[in-house]
């Protein structure tokens, strides 16, 4: 991502100590300071309520409180609609002020009218919700038309100086030629990228181009294969967790990182899966059974990849195992054939050699496993905390 050097180094220096005190910290404060929105997205699962939930606010006072209770270096305040907060633009000047690094996200249909309210700022970005070109991203919010004022919008936003990302959700039907299209044209404005598959909301009203696991993997591989294994684009994911969307990293999720607060307290436990409030930012973190939750534990998280829940896992990953990091640009997409790969890991743990065939987009391999150490070795302790990285390398039919 694009920070500016200032706030990539206080993001990195609070991340390190963190995780250099150990435990369990949040990353991003998740604000909904409101669900009232301009818009009724088929597959938004936040706006299902009654008026006189519709109605409700956070205060300013509350939304600082927030960040003060969790200490997260960055805010991202959603909805609903933003910026149909009378106090919106308050917020986010108090936020400035105790130096957090902030993302407004909004469908821009309001933007034009709010901008003068704002001012650039290092530690302040429009995140402009964009889930694909004109039909694309229309038919997902159920309103035409909104395509161009968000692309309005952003070129506005960037002719007044500000820091511009968007922000796309990918949903089962997608085409992933048009979505490699549309991220040329948005790397062609300048515009960083976010990208997540949906979550399956129970209160969405479209319950059924949500994607699963597979179809997540497989998608995202053939996205990045349009685009240089990814680096055609800017995109503000972690390269580990692009990565993890194709496929090519196991993540355990880690709800605790990007903690929602919303008008009903904090939410349990996570910003997609709602299972009840609490009051304090410290109820929440001692108070929740974090080890119930997850991918293959709970039912509700068994088709989730979303970024809320895995990028703290991929920021951990590439604090604890750098040399990662190296091995992505090679393997991002790879192309149908015969390959090896290889496992390096910074431990002494005995190599792995496995030879896989792709053949439409799954993965069929046969593998010689790692000799089993006891479960005390520090060597096997580190082989299953690493989940070593595979460097895919093209091989002749001989081979």
């Amino acid at each position: 991502m694009g920070l500016p050097l200032s706030q990539v180094a206080r993001i990195g220096a609070y991340t390190l100590s963190q995780h250099i005190k150990g435990g369990r910290y949040p990353l991003v404060l998740m604000l909904e300071p409101l669900f009232r929105c301009n818009l009724a997205c088929k597959g938004c699962g936040k706006i299902d309520y009654p008026d006189p939930i519709l109605n409700q606010r956070l205060s300013y006072e509350q939304c600082m409180e927030a960040i003060d209770e969790c200490g997260a270096p960055a805010v991202s305040i959603a909805g609903g609609e933003p910026l149909l907060h009378r106090d919106m633009p308050k917020i986010v000047r108090g936020y400035i002020a105790k130096k957090k690094f902030v993302i407004l996200c909004t469908n821009a249909l309001l933007l034009k009218k709010k901008i003068d309210d704002y001012e650039p700022s290092p530690f302040f970005t429009w995140s402009i919700h964009l889930d694909g070109d004109r039909q694309m991203h229309d038919e997902a919010v159920s309103q035409d038309g909104t395509y161009d004022i968000a692309y309005e919008a952003i070129e506005i936003a960037k002719a007044r100086g500000f820091r511009v990302q968007i922000n796309c959700t990918i949903f089962d039907g997608a085409d992933s030629d048009r979505l490699a299209a549309f991220f040329d044209r948005m790397e062609a404005l300048g515009v960083e990228i976010t990208i997540s598959p949906g979550y399956a909301y129970e209160r969405a009203a479209d319950q059924e181009h949500f994607l699963n696991r597979t179809r997540t993997k497989q998608f995202f591989r053939d996205v990045f294969s349009k685009g240089d294994g990814g680096k055609k684009w800017t995109f503000t994911n972690s390269p580990l967790f692009l990565d993890f969307l194709a496929g090519n990293q196991t993540y355990e999720c880690t709800p605790w990182s990007m903690p929602l607060r919303t008008v009903f307290g904090w939410q349990k436990p996570c910003y997609l899966v709602g299972e009840g409030y609490v009051q304090s930012f410290k109820e929440l973190m001692e108070g929740t059974n974090w080890d119930d939750y997850g991918v293959g534990k709970y039912e509700k998280c068994a088709n989730c990849m979303v970024h809320c829940g895995f990028e703290g896992t991929a920021a951990t990953d590439s604090i604890r195992h750098p040399l990662k990091m190296f091995s992505i640009p090679a393997r991002a997409c790879a192309p149908p054939g015969r390959w090896r790969r290889i496992s390096i890991s910074a431990t002494s743990a005995p190599r792995r050699t496995c030879t896989h065939r792709m053949s439409s987009g799954s993965w069929r391999s046969s593998a010689r496993p790692t000799p089993r150490l006891p479960s005390t070795s520090p060597t096997r302790r580190n082989v299953l905390e690493a989940r070593p990285a595979w460097i895919p390398v093209r091989i002749s039919a001989g081979s």
